[in-house]
């Protein structure tokens, strides 16, 4: 696998940030959580992996699902400022491995990949509020950025 991995310093702990703490930047009616993820994406910019898969979720989730959606210009300026942070692609090996650990744990598809694609970007961390905080897959642990700041 590999070949979706991103460049970075082994000398910082890698997080991989899964869609839903994207999304908080630009939710008004989260002012907390936006406000949290602000902080994470300022202070750790350069420790921060997301997928192409993650780009294009967000993408459809800010424009379509929001209270209060961004124009289709305004997403399209956030897609092209997140894409300068260390962005993987997204593999046949990676998509075949995610079908394998769907089938084996109980994850969706979507969330196996977007762990599949964390484990191979070689990220110690998932920030998520999706999976359950403290949980292990592999040597990737999962982490709600929000748990703490409630």
């Amino acid at each position: 696998m590999g070949s979706g991995r991103a460049t970075h310093s082994m000398s910082a702990e890698l997080c991989f940030v899964d869609t839903n703490v994207l999304v908080y930047l630009f939710d008004a009616d989260s002012a907390h959580k936006q406000a949290r993820a602000r902080q994470l994406l300022a202070n750790n910019a350069d420790q921060i992996v997301l997928s192409a898969q993650v780009l294009g979720e967000f993408y459809v989730t800010v424009t379509g699902k929001l209270a209060k959606p961004l124009d289709a210009i305004s997403a399209q300026q956030a897609v092209d400022s997140l894409g300068a942070l260390a962005v993987c692609s997204i593999s046949v090996q990676l998509v075949q491995a995610a079908v394998r650990r769907s089938r084996t744990s109980r994850l969706s598809y979507w969330d196996a990949l977007i762990v599949e694609t964390a484990i191979d970007s070689g990220a110690s961390v998932l920030l998520t509020e999706d999976l359950q905080h403290g949980q292990l897959f592999d040597e990737l642990v999962v982490k709600n950025p929000f748990l703490d700041e409630s």
